[in-house]
């Protein structure tokens, strides 16, 4: 079984007919440089959207503008190299994405993750996570939905997680993380009005770069094999016998944003293998 990120081609991408889905309209996407943030950039440019792609990352934002590219994707990925950690930067790549044209559309997506036991957890591991993957999605949704309005309407996807739903041990800040991004979530859908909608998205395990870097230290923390951590862990509880692929996962966000799905306000879309609601 291969946990290697697979090479992404055209034919992946789901491709909705949608009038939205033009260079005028902006999709901002965050964690763009890598996994999933990166499939879901270049699937939206395949859709004819405009991208504003979000990364500390510089030449990751290059390596995924060029994927757009050689994918002859009808719409552009602009890189925009911004560090979530900084609201002066995370403030400054929303206006930046707005001034592509129509920011209709946020996709909250970067994450990072640490393996530990609570008793053990670094706190300063802890705040950049929760800077990262909660505090920068709030501060990107406060600046961006006042913009999504004034276009006319829009959406934001935040990227949850089985993680979200329920947890695994000596992942404590992850956990914390997307709990609280089904939070925010729901809280936009609540102040949206019906001008801005919001739809988050919680899956299994991907094949992403943060996913396959974690296997060592799961298998060190539990004392198993790294071939246990992916059968047992990771897909034990599923029914699968595969992992996801980073675009399986950004076809979320292209129907979620698409008016196929007009009525997905504040709910989840778990597409987890069964996960969360089955056990043997």
């Amino acid at each position: 079984m291969s946990v290697e990120p697979p090479t992404l081609e055209r034919d992946d991408v789901h491709v909705v007919d949608d009038d939205r889905y033009t260079g005028d309209s902006v999709a901002l996407v965050t964690g763009a440089a890598s996994g999933i943030g990166r499939a879901t950039a270049v699937a939206l440019a395949v859709n004819g959207l405009t991208v504003a792609a979000l990364d500390v990352d510089a030449d990751g934002l290059g390596e995924t503008s060029a994927k757009a590219t050689d994918l002859e994707a009808p719409g552009e990925v602009r890189p925009v190299e911004a560090d979530l950690t900084d609201d002066d930067e995370v403030i400054a790549a929303v206006e930046a994405a707005a001034d592509l044209g129509d920011l209709r559309f946020v996709a909250n997506i970067a994450g990072i993750q640490h393996v530990a036991p609570l008793e053990e957890f670094p706190m300063d591991v802890y705040d950049t996570m929760q800077d990262v993957m909660v505090r920068a999605p709030v501060l990107v949704s406060k600046h961006a939905l006042p913009l999504i309005r004034d276009a006319g309407g829009g959406a934001v996807g935040n990227m949850a997680s089985v993680h979200g739903h329920y947890v695994t041990s000596d992942k404590v800040a992850y956990n914390v993380a997307k709990f609280a991004l089904r939070g925010l979530t729901q809280s936009i859908a609540a102040e949206g009005d019906g001008d801005v909608r919001s739809f988050s998205v919680s899956t299994g395990y991907v094949k992403t770069p943060l996913v396959v870097d974690q296997i060592p230290d799961t298998a060190a923390e539990r004392d198993i094999t790294e071939r246990e951590v992916v059968e047992d862990v990771m897909l034990g509880q599923a029914r699968a016998t595969e992992l996801m692929d980073p675009v399986d996962v950004a076809n979320l966000f292209v129907l979620g944003f698409s008016k196929l799905a007009s009525h997905l306000n504040g709910s989840d879309l778990t597409f987890d293998d069964g996960m969360t609601l089955t056990y043997e």
